[in-house]
């Protein structure tokens, strides 16, 4: 992203460290791995230092993973570009199973994510949960040493760091629908910066579509830690493709819709996005909130 920056403001590669200077943050979600976020604070703990330097001024703009940003941003700050999308997919990695399906009765699954926990419980209802929080390789330490039979994680971040041999199976985006924005980054900027040149050209329009549908479904269904909340939407031309499931939080009741807009623009993918998030969350009302 740095390269891209530079390149964006029209400067060589060997001008980086000079023209967008990158500013390193350990936030309260990366610290605090002992613990579900829900009973710390959220998605926020992930955005809320980098935002609080963005609106100070300290920083022109902040990168983050974007399914980590919750559904409302701040006053004031807007995510104002996404670069092209990575592999949206989830990926099973085990030393001894070589598909999900293989977990035998009663088996340790690691994931930190609600929706990936409810997902496999409503198709796997005998499994047995194990909170994995960290980085990826405090995740992949866990599972060597055997706290896991199986863990479940975002394909993209294991490309990012050339790990793609650790995977044994790749789960169908479609059966497994993922977490909304999953494999993309996010490019947050203040409001007034959000339509500079440089950050236009960050923006990958074929992604920004398909961001809109997935995070308008999250906004519809008041997506937090106590929700699980999955979106899946493909672009095939100018028709725009969305699934969007939301679970129980015991995994036994499963919400599911899918719908297609033509000629598809940014406020056409938000609003079915809306349009479906709201009615499932119309059907399942609180049944799908985690209790505090």
């Amino acid at each position: 992203m740095q390269a891209a920056i530079t390149a964006a403001l029209g400067y060589g590669a060997d001008r980086v460290d000079e023209i967008a200077p990158i500013t390193l943050f350990s936030t309260a979600g990366d610290r605090i791995q002992d613990r579900r976020l829900l009973e710390i604070g959220g998605k926020g703990l992930f955005t809320e230092e980098l935002e609080a330097s963005l609106r100070a001024g300290q920083i022109d703009c902040a990168v983050h993973s974007l399914k980590d940003m919750p559904s409302a941003l701040p006053d004031g700050l807007v995510i104002a570009a996404t670069p092209e999308r990575e592999d949206v997919r989830d990926a099973f990695l085990s030393n001894t199973y070589a598909r999900f399906e293989d977990l035998p009765q009663g088996a340790n699954l690691g994931t930190a994510s609600l929706r990936r926990q409810t997902q496999a419980l409503h198709r796997r209802p005998d499994l047995q949960l194990v909170n994995l929080r960290g980085n990826i390789d405090t995740r992949l330490a866990k599972l060597d040493r055997g706290d896991a039979d199986g863990i479940l994680l975002a394909y993209a971040g294991l490309r990012r760091l050339g790990l793609e041999s650790r995977v044994k199976q790749l789960l169908d985006p479609y059966q497994f629908p993922t977490a909304p924005g999953q494999g993309a980054l996010a490019v947050e900027t203040r409001v007034e910066d959000a339509g500079k040149d440089w950050v236009l050209a960050l923006n990958h329009e074929p992604t920004a579509l398909r961001i809109a549908a997935e995070r308008g479904a999250l906004e519809a269904l008041e997506g937090s830690c106590r929700t699980a909340v999955a979106g899946y939407a493909t672009l095939d031309g100018e028709t725009l493709t969305l699934v969007v499931e939301a679970l129980t939080p015991d995994g036994r009741e499963l919400y599911r819709r899918e719908a297609k807009v033509e000629n598809v623009t940014r406020q056409s993918a938000d609003a079915l996005g809306r349009r479906l998030g709201g009615e499932i969350r119309a059907e399942a009302g609180d049944k799908l909130l985690l209790p505090v």
